[in-house]
């Protein structure tokens, strides 16, 4: 049999193991972040096209009439669709190897254990730059981030551009802040609230803040909470109130509990840690449904170059790269809301 350069057989192992790998990549990235893994669930990972994604807003609405026999039925040009405009930021992870490594673990079983290595290297990387994104203001790397939740829920809703719109001046494209430490919110807080964040205080708050921040239908499903809060709630409900959630977040690992209050229910997931983006003493109420995750249909945790990848022309080594495209948008601001307790001490 004639013997096989180690440098192709490393190319084809490194290719077929990318096209084996990469379907799951999507897998991956959501099963580690809460919000993402329900955006999935419900269909809200979306393509886009062209050089800027749009997400079209509802505005406005048309006003009903009530009317009787000859009056005059009245129809005014409304603005009742405009568009929020948001541009796609893209990330790679690399997967490089030189030749030195290459010749070094030379025939195939040697091959699989240096190649396996490296992917699993490469995929915690893909997985913890997404997280760090989901939490961030997108502001690294000169703005070339993903907007993450310091962005899209604010410590300060009324100030900053946002997916092109002016939040300062459009109240209608705020999220909501509640501060129980300075009495913070959209609403004056109620006298007994206004203290920190405790187990004996925490169900009371979110009650008084998931009444005021729902309509109908629609209120924050998710809440994803600190170490703190999580703690705070989870003491504050004996065990036989505790309502412990398996029914989606608790099936994928998540730490969860569920909240019923104020007439709602939603899910509570940890987000906190060693090596945790979460800001502390913070829980985030998200209304799921109100976010997209937008992607270029050619540029979802693919491959950037095509078969073998790549030999750098100043380099002994192969290099390949995941990368994907794309932004976190939002369409419905006014359900969502972050609570926090800036003087945890007090």
């Amino acid at each position: 049999m004639p013997n096989v350069n180690a440098d192709v057989v490393y190319q084809q192992v490194l290719s077929m193991a990318l096209e084996d790998r990469s379907a799951d990549y999507e897998d991956l990235v959501s099963n580690n972040n809460a919000l993402l893994a329900l955006m999935r669930k419900k269909g809200l990972w979306r393509t886009y096209s062209g050089p800027r994604i749009r997400q079209t807003l509802q505005i406005g609405k048309a006003d009903a009439q009530w009317y009787s026999g000859y009056d005059q039925l009245l129809n005014p040009a409304i603005d009742i669709f405009n568009d929020a405009f948001f541009s796609p930021k893209m990330v790679v992870v690399p997967i490089i190897l030189s030749m030195q490594e290459i010749l070094n673990n030379e025939g195939e079983a040697q091959i699989m254990d240096t190649l396996e290595s490296y992917m699993d290297a490469a995929e915690r990387s893909l997985e913890d730059s997404m997280d760090v994104a989901m939490y961030s203001a997108g502001t690294a790397n000169g703005g070339k981030q993903l907007t993450g939740l310091a962005t899209a829920v604010p410590v300060l809703p009324n100030t900053g551009i946002y997916g092109g719109i002016d939040r300062n001046a459009n109240a209608i494209w705020r999220t909501k802040t509640y501060d129980p430490s300075s009495g913070a919110g959209a609403e004056p807080w109620p006298a007994a609230l206004l203290t920190q964040v405790t187990k004996d205080t925490i169900r009371p708050q979110l009650n008084y803040i998931m009444t005021k921040q729902s309509r109908g239908r629609s209120y924050a499903d998710l809440l994803v909470m600190s170490t703190q809060h999580y703690a705070a709630y989870d003491a504050a409900t004996v065990a036989i109130q505790r309502q412990t959630n398996e029914s989606t977040l608790g099936k994928l690992g998540f730490s969860t509990l569920e909240y019923i209050g104020g007439g709602k229910r939603a899910e509570i997931v940890l987000d906190g840690g060693i090596g945790s983006n979460m800001p502390d003493d913070t829980t985030f109420g998200l209304n799921t449904d109100s976010f997209r995750l937008r992607y270029n249909a050619n540029r979802n945790f693919d491959k950037l170059f095509s078969g073998d990848g790549q030999q750098p022309i100043d380099k002994d080594a192969i290099a390949q790269f995941i990368g994907w495209m794309g932004e976190l948008t939002q369409v419905n601001p006014m359900f969502n809301w972050r609570f926090f307790d800036s003087n945890a001490a007090a």
